[in-house]
């Protein structure tokens, strides 16, 4: 059993170094589906904790909520790619 890492500060600024480099399209998917921009340029997130992720889309700052607390980064991951999926649902 792996161990389980807490969302603190560090694994927040991996998450988001890791998103940004390799997945600037979900960022930008995520303000438009989320958070309801109308026609996002540039997305970046900021932090990521239990219960919200901070994005910056086009210079302004966005909150999208979580639909439940974050246990841990394997939940942060695996809800991150559901959210992603879901998206994608929506689309077909």
């Amino acid at each position: 059993m792996s161990a389980v890492t807490p969302i603190d500060q560090a694994v927040s600024e991996r998450i988001c170094s890791h998103m940004n480099k390799d997945h600037s399209d979900a960022l930008l998917a995520f303000a438009k589906h989320y958070g309801e921009a109308k026609n996002p340029v540039v997305a970046r997130m900021l932090t990521i904790t239990p219960n919200n992720m901070e994005l910056e889309v086009d210079g302004v700052p966005m909150t999208i909520p979580f639909t439940h607390r974050l246990s841990d980064s394997s939940d942060a991951h695996q809800t991150l790619v559901e959210m992603v999926r879901s998206i994608k649902r929506n689309e077909e």
